[in-house]
């Protein structure tokens, strides 16, 4: 990352990372995965591709290394993760425990069926190609729940994907350039003022 460059570009308040941060590697990456992403759109426009957030302090950023949970809990962490698991073509499993959090919200029972019914297409079924990956216990609890989905009809299977996310991705992102030069170019940034 180039000195004095932010990490976060604002678009309609939205920060987010720009592609740049991550090197030529991910460039060529991201131009392979294109045409394989343009298969991978998901049916839940309601995901926005950036969370709106403002852009976090060097404090925040340094919390998100303490605990899996404050970084999930933080819109910003959950951008900047996402961005990460994007680099490791896991992306789904960001957007899959989103869409279950955007689905616990839901009151209008036509809704809840739609949108569970979207999320089943989009992340659980075999034949989706963002299938996350569920145990088969989880999935049988799953097809039974949807013949009458509510809003935690996917709560075994989010609770799965967050402990797969907590386990296996998270300690590769703390020590990935993506955090790294975010965490850096915000000291940077802050003993400049």
């Amino acid at each position: 990352m180039r000195a004095g460059k932010s990490f976060y570009t604002q678009t309609d308040s939205k920060f987010c990372a720009p592609p740049e941060v991550h090197g030529s590697l991910t460039v060529r990456r991201e131009d392979e995965s294109r045409g394989r992403m343009k298969g991978l759109e998901t049916k839940l426009e309601t995901i926005p591709n950036c969370e709106a957030c403002t852009k976090p302090t060097v404090e925040e950023m340094k919390q998100w290394a303490q605990s899996f949970d404050k970084l999930m809990r933080n819109p910003a962490g959950r951008n900047v993760f996402r961005e990460f698991l994007r680099t490791e073509y896991s992306e789904e499993n960001m957007l899959f425990w989103l869409a279950c959090e955007d689905l616990k919200k839901e009151i209008n029972k036509s809704n809840i069926e739609e949108k569970a019914r979207m999320i089943y297409e989009d992340y659980i079924s075999i034949l989706s190609p963002k299938e996350v990956s569920l145990d088969a216990r989880v999935r049988e609890v799953i097809n039974k729940k949807m013949q009458e989905p509510t809003p935690h009809t996917f709560e075994d299977a989010q609770l799965q994907i967050y402990t797969l996310m907590h386990r296996d991705s998270y300690p590769r992102f703390l020590n990935s350039p993506i955090y790294r030069s975010l965490v850096q170019g915000g000291s940077r940034s802050s003993s400049e003022s």
